[in-house]
């Protein structure tokens, strides 16, 4: 993939898609480029919060470790922000990530992601609204699993 078809596919994340294409540029260029094959972890929960993913190809699940196992939450794919909220909190990560199928992703690291939320406030808003979507696809989740069955 070339740096202009990187730029292409961050400019497809909903966050990025009012910076400038110069910025978009640089940040492509300062990030990684990862390839994950199937069963790979992004990163494990309790992990500290190093980086976060733009995934550019294929999909991944999110799982959380309950006392019965595993319980997946999220699957994610194409142009999904994964790893924010770590650095956000600034606390380790909360969640585990794993590929479910041969995944490529950029890899933003954690002083980079900061210093574009502070220099555009209009991220800062696109982060906060899709962390409060998130909480809200939560609480409707938790909501049917412990409303009454009916018979």
């Amino acid at each position: 993939m070339t740096l202009d078809t990187e730029v292409q596919a961050l400019r497809q994340v909903p966050m990025f898609r009012d910076i400038d294409p110069s910025r978009l540029k640089l940040l492509a260029f300062t990030s990684e480029r990862i390839r994950f094959a199937v069963g790979q972890k992004f990163f494990a929960q309790g992990d500290a919060a190093d980086a976060a993913y733009v995934i550019l190809e294929g999909k991944a699940e999110v799982l959380l470790e309950a006392k019965g196992g595993e319980i997946k939450v999220a699957e994610l794919g194409r142009n999904a922000l994964v790893g924010e909220m770590a650095i956000l909190s600034d606390m380790p990560r909360s969640a585990t990530v794993v590929a479910t199928e041969p995944l490529s992703a950029l890899r933003i690291d954690r002083r980079v992601f900061l210093e574009l939320l502070t220099q555009f406030p209009q991220m800062s808003i696109a982060v906060m609204r899709e962390l409060a979507l998130r909480l809200e696809r939560t609480n409707a989740q938790l909501l049917a699993r412990s409303a009454p069955k009916t018979a």
